[in-house]
């Protein structure tokens, strides 16, 4: 309560200075707001484009579609791809549990000759050739097993890739799906429902007409007077002699001068360099773009 009863104080107090500065103003200028172009992601139809001018959207609505049948299909050939790749994936174990059985054998024969040739029950040639067959069989299993698991890294490299490119065709499928970047309002419309759409195109544009700001040029000797974050009085045609009143904030301050453009008056009319300053105002509705409009610095 404390915190809403402070503000309140802030804006009367403003409102008031406002009223009080004068008829004179510092400098004047136009209404403008900040603008982004949406443009299509995607190629194909406009199947769905049912916005209009004039029209609030929030950030994330959806607007409009283009046809993805060709990416769908496109995607289904990648899937039919990627199962047909998985299934050339060697089981290793599977593949290498024969020769593992006979290499347990073999051992379980070279143990048991072991101990009859103590027991001078076999002689030295049988265990000689049981190693060797014992030998044959382990290097066949290593060669065996890096064959098998260079086949899986192979298949598992084009998996990786089939992965990649169904990935992209999903993502191109998304960006036919047409959305609003940010809440605002549509400005103007440049495209209609069943035409088509290509990369690049402009679809729309749209526009933040809640806050709205004031650009206005001041010469080089009143630029010492504003600061970014100050408070100034702004001043919105209304009606043919009446003024409206708003608490604007200057936010922004250009760092390099430039000759004043010729639909701007400044207060100073022979200054050949000006600043370009924006001021930021919150619109009640009433402030349009290309309106004019002027401020007068906040008095003390």
């Amino acid at each position: 309560m404390k915190a809403t009863c402070y503000v309140t104080m802030i804006a009367i107090g403003l409102l008031t200075s406002c009223r009080g500065a004068g008829s004179g103003y510092d400098a004047s200028g136009v209404f403008e707001t900040t603008e982004i172009t949406v443009s299509a992601q995607g190629e194909g139809e406009l199947l769905q484009f049912d916005l209009r001018e004039g029209q609030t959207l929030q950030a994330g609505q959806t607007v409009g579609l283009i046809d993805t049948l060709q990416l769908s299909l496109k995607r289904e050939e990648l899937l039919g791809n990627l199962l047909a790749t998985d299934s050339r994936r060697y089981d290793v174990n599977r593949q290498i549990a024969s020769l593992r059985e006979q290499i347990v054998t073999q051992r379980r024969e070279q143990k048991r000759y072991e101990n009859l040739l103590q027991a001078n029950a076999a002689n030295r040639k049988q265990l000689d050739d049981i190693n060797s067959h014992l030998a044959v069989l382990e290097k066949q299993l290593a060669a065996q097993t890096e064959t098998l698991e260079k086949s899986n890294r192979g298949v598992s490299g084009q998996v990786r890739m089939l992965e990649a490119q169904i990935a992209q065709v999903e993502d191109r499928i998304h960006r036919c799906v047409i959305t609003a970047p940010t809440t605002g309002t549509v400005l103007s419309k440049y495209a209609e429902q069943g035409e088509l759409a290509s990369t690049g195109r402009a679809l729309f544009k749209m526009g933040n007409l809640t806050d709205m700001y004031l650009r206005v040029y001041i010469p080089a000797p009143q630029l010492t007077e504003l600061k970014i974050g100050q408070r100034v009085c702004v001043f919105a045609d209304e009606g043919e002699d009446s003024r409206r009143e708003y608490s604007g904030t200057v936010s922004w301050i250009s760092d390099q001068a430039e000759f004043t453009p010729k639909t701007i008056q400044t207060r100073d009319e022979r200054a050949n360099l000006v600043y370009a300053v924006k001021v930021a105002v919150k619109n009640d509705g009433y402030i349009k773009r290309g309106m004019y409009g002027e401020i007068k610095f906040n008095e003390e």
